[in-house]
């Protein structure tokens, strides 16, 4: 084959040949003819193939074509293996455990020793630490699609959402698990919503959820009695009698067909974390309370004409100032608002006259705020620490961020108390549990905010192309003695959050209170092999400054984004062939150095035309400590407070008591040593006046 290598493209040199019969010449030179210009001709070979009569010409085109687009795949490939051969695989690691399932879960959640996992009709509860299988809950009437758990102490919140769209609270207490609410659930088929999106706060305190039907989108708020419930699982009868008061707060009752026990043979346990043996029953006899429903909040109306007549009669009558300058609350007359349709119809004509497509429904992405200092909090309301009381939330295409008191009432009215402006819509938006807020607009600039102390870190565009598609926080660490660490005590002021762009390419985004954002490219994007490009990222809280990331085509790696290097790569079993692009189902424990990942497991007696959820699946388990490199990590991750101080490279992450401390002694330091000098000075001074005056008295 490499006797073909070459421009095959190449037109080959004209040929000079001589007319007429050739003859061979005599041996002796002198008698040789002499050779006249006029005697010889040039032929061009390419003629010949340019004489072909169609399609023959056609034909010989296309096959040079294919001869040399076949050799460029060629020399690709070979140069693709020649970097293989000389690149250093990463460390794969395979899963230490595996749990069975006879159908595709319906999403996966982790709080505390349990993992939850959705599937028929119901979800099941797993002990995380030997993961069997401890209880199962199969009375809903369709499966469950999505599921969420959040710890409430010592206590567990599970909202699953089934095919219809019914999202239900249900309350786990040590070994007792209660039915709170099925919240949109109705009897009436035709007026059923669905459940798209749900939020719930950092204290567990509130929750707020995203339905959709009848052709209308809207945001319902409840606020959670956790106090409430836990006085009425410990003491049953306070619950009664607590029944009594706030009957008028419950807006349904749950489905009587839902209140079934669960059986299990395993025994109790003597603590809500030594679950080993522990057995979950389901509780029928206490009624808990159903969340309190706070507001409904609406996509902001379109700007439409006012009957005002003039801005003085807009001033008298308008009390709501609020939006004011940021695209809300904008009052036009029904005539200039006619006029500027007429022009915009006019000047975009040709654009606008092929069909209308239907516009999808507006969504929203919302979270809740504990505590921000840019919000300022009433006299009269005392909240506890931690405790969320802003709702923040933005709809697709708006430019603003609006922001909801969550100290209201049925009463109150739910506009909203501030508003934000962007200068370009508001594509995605994320807040850490420190209370760092990051806004992502459309054009690709971040705007990062410190709620917690209310000042903006800075803004920072992404570079040109890249547009933000997931933002994923991560605690704050440091490199000491060339290993990642986390401090012993929370940083203040210091963000950092890897961004995933909608090109596949992974960003590092730093920011502090003395320094602007700062942006670190971690992983381009692909160019050739698209099978390369990321498809979901996850931080990995046992592990500092590492970072999951998963590949389309089925590869899984471990990220150090300190030195944007794979540290090792993680892989399965099996899988299955037919899931491309790859969407993982996955999901990291917050408190075990673990992550579990779904895996469709192909059958033999399965082919590709087959419904998914008849092909036998499992979730792995893969246990950080389990394996040699990250082992050590995952135990030795935190740096002392004496060490930092030891370290003058990071006295500025050192709480602010210590760094004054600090200062303090240094300036005592610097104060001995000018002394010293001084006195230094002032011997040599002495010396020197003493010889002047032996001097003079010489004279």
């Amino acid at each position: 084959m490499s006797s073909f290598k070459g421009n095959q493209t190449r037109k080959p040199r004209p040929s000079v040949l001589a007319k007429g019969p050739l003859e061979i010449p005599s041996p002796t030179e002198a008698d040789w003819p002499k050779d006249e210009e006029k005697d010889f001709a040039f032929w061009d070979r390419n003629q010949e193939l340019d004489s072909l009569p169609q399609p023959y010409r056609m034909i010989n085109k296309l096959v040079n074509h294919l001869f040399d687009r076949s050799w460029e795949v060629i020399e690709e490939r070979e140069a693709l293996r020649e970097i293989e051969k000389n690149r250093i695989l990463p460390t794969i690691y395979l899963p230490v455990s595996e749990i069975q399932l006879n159908k595709m879960p319906g999403g996966m959640a982790v709080s505390q020793d349990y993992l939850f996992i959705g599937g028929a009709k119901g979800f099941s509860i797993y002990n995380l630490q030997n993961f069997k299988k401890i209880y199962v809950w199969e009375k809903f009437k369709v499966d469950v699609i999505s599921i969420w758990a959040m710890d409430l102490g010592n206590e567990v919140l599970i909202i699953p959402v089934d095919e219809l769209g019914i999202v239900r609270l249900f309350y786990l207490n040590k070994d007792s698990l209660f039915l709170i609410k099925a919240i949109n659930e109705m009897d009436d088929t035709s007026k059923q919503s669905t459940c798209v999106k749900m939020e719930l706060s950092q204290s567990g305190d509130y929750a707020a959820f995203l339905f959709q039907g009848a052709g209308d989108v809207w945001l319902e708020v409840y606020k959670l009695p956790r106090e409430t419930w836990l006085k009425e699982v410990e003491h049953p009868q306070f619950g009664l009698n607590q029944k009594k008061k706030t009957k008028q707060l419950q807006l349904s009752t749950p489905d009587s067909a839902l209140i079934e026990s669960g059986e299990t043979s395993l025994r109790p346990s003597l603590s809500p974390y030594a679950i080993q043996d522990l057995s979950i029953c389901f509780k029928t006899d206490i009624k808990l309370s159903s969340p309190v429903y706070i507001m409904k909040i609406k996509p902001p109306k379109p700007i439409a004409g006012t009957t005002f007549k003039s801005p003085l009669e807009i001033f008298s009558k308008v009390e709501d100032y609020c939006g004011l300058g940021s695209g809300q609350n904008h009052f036009i007359k029904d005539a200039q608002w006619d006029q500027h349709m007429d022009l915009f119809y006019a000047s975009y004509k040709k654009y606008l006259e092929g069909e209308w497509e239907e516009e999808p429904l507006s969504t929203a992405t919302f979270h809740f705020f504990a505590n921000p200092s840019i919000f300022p909090t009433p006299v009269d309301i005392k909240s506890s620490s931690g405790a969320a009381y802003i709702l923040g939330i933005h709809w697709t295409g708006s430019h603003n961020l609006f922001l909801y008191s969550l100290n209201k009432t049925l009463k109150d009215k739910t506009d909203c108390e501030n508003v934000w402006p962007c200068a370009a819509p508001i594509t995605v938006s994320q807040i850490s549990s420190s209370s760092y807020l990051v806004l992502a607009c459309e054009d690709g600039v971040l705007i990062l905010w410190n709620l917690a102390q209310g000042f903006l870190f800075g803004v920072i565009a992404l570079p040109e192309g890249c547009f933000c598609q997931s933002i994923h926080f991560l605690r704050f660490f440091m490199v000491h003695e060339g290993r990642n660490m986390y401090p012993e005590f929370w940083v203040k002021s210091e963000m950092m959050c890897v961004v995933l762009c909608t090109n596949a390419s992974l960003h590092l985004v730093t920011a502090s209170g003395t320094k602007g954002p700062t942006s670190k490219v971690l992983v381009e994007r692909p160019t050739k092999h698209l099978e390369e490009a990321i498809c979901a990222v996850a931080p990995v809280p046992a592990l500092p400054g590492m970072v999951l990331i998963f590949f389309r085509n089925h590869s899984m790696s471990l990220m150090d984004v300190a030195k944007a290097e794979i540290t090792c790569a993680f892989s399965a079993p099996a899988y299955h062939p037919q899931e491309m692009p790859w969407k993982p189902l996955f999901v990291v424990s917050p408190h075990h150095p673990c992550f579990l990942l779904h895996v469709m497991r192909p059958d033999g007696n399965t082919t590709p035309t087959d419904d998914a959820k008849d092909t036998p699946d499992s979730v792995f388990c893969f246990n950080f400590e389990e394996y040699p490199l990250l082992k050590d990590i995952s135990k030795n991750c935190t740096i002392s407070q004496k060490d930092l101080e030891c370290n003058q490279a990071f006295s500025q992450v050192l709480p602010l008591e210590k760094r004054c401390e600090q200062f303090l002694q240094k300036s005592f330091q610097k104060l001995a040593k000018s002394q010293m000098k001084g006195r230094e000075q002032w011997t040599r001074l002495r010396k020197y006046s003493i010889i002047l005056q032996k001097e003079n008295w010489k004279k």
